[in-house]
């Protein structure tokens, strides 16, 4: 397999300009220990953990930090609709490995979408695809395979949204092709117990502790989605 000179291999906090830790973002404990002790990154590295913890905040402002648009898109789209990200990106500094692809995509489901509109009215090539002529999900996988043979960062925040199981599955296949050529680099976000199982990734816990690297199976959300499908009626009949 290629060596993979990667887009990120580090992530600090620019010197310079630190952020206040007594103010939201700061004031997530994930956030907190990537500034102050900084994160490594490998090949694949893989977020995991419950609504509001941070992980999503993390990958936004990784995508901002490395020229992309907080809505999705490439490194060379700028399109926005309306602003909501945080100013963690502007404090953020990404160590490059030399010779590392310079391009990179960030996909985010819920805003799909309006960077497809985005893309039929900048003049999109004669051959790609029609995005908004197929499903959610079919428009997704369309885009990921479309793009895959560039090299670069692919950051995606939590995309089992727009994805059945297969299509989790065909996810990690197109990424993992992209890997294993040596031209590019994943940062993933997700809920979905079939993307946290990605071939090789390091995968991170994100929480009120932090963040801690933990194998697959040790994760809350194998073990809850383990125990839920054994016997759904558990937790069932507490609802309502």
């Amino acid at each position: 397999m290629p060596r993979t000179r990667l887009p990120i291999r580090r992530i600090e906090e620019y010197a310079p300009d630190p952020l206040s830790r007594h103010s939201w973002p700061g004031t997530l404990a994930p956030v907190r220990q990537v500034l102050d002790e900084g994160l490594d990154l490998d090949p694949v590295t893989v977020f995991v953990g419950d609504n509001g913890v941070g992980k999503s905040t993390l990958v936004e402002a990784v995508a901002l930090a490395y020229g992309m648009s907080p809505e999705g898109g490439s490194t060379m789209s700028g399109h926005s609709t309306r602003p909501t990200e945080s100013q963690l990106w502007e404090h953020l500094l990404l160590v490059r490995e030399p010779g590392a692809p310079k391009s990179g995509f960030f996909l985010r489901a819920e805003t799909m979408h309006g960077f497809f509109t985005y893309l039929e009215g900048h003049g999109g090539r004669p051959d790609e695809p029609r995005f908004h002529e197929r499903s959610h999900g079919e428009s997704f996988l369309d885009f990921v395979i479309d793009r895959s043979r560039w090299p670069g960062l692919w950051i995606l925040d939590e995309p089992e949204s727009a994805l059945s199981f297969s299509g989790c599955l065909a996810l990690i296949g197109l990424l993992q092709s992209v890997v294993d050529t040596g031209i590019g680099q994943v940062l993933l976000s997700t809920h979905s117990p079939v993307l946290a199982a990605f071939p090789g990734a390091a995968v991170h816990e994100v929480g009120e502790w932090g963040l801690r690297r933990t194998a697959w199976g040790d994760l809350d959300l194998v073990r809850d989605q383990r125990a839920f499908l054994a016997a759904p009626e558990r937790y069932l009949r507490h609802l309502g």
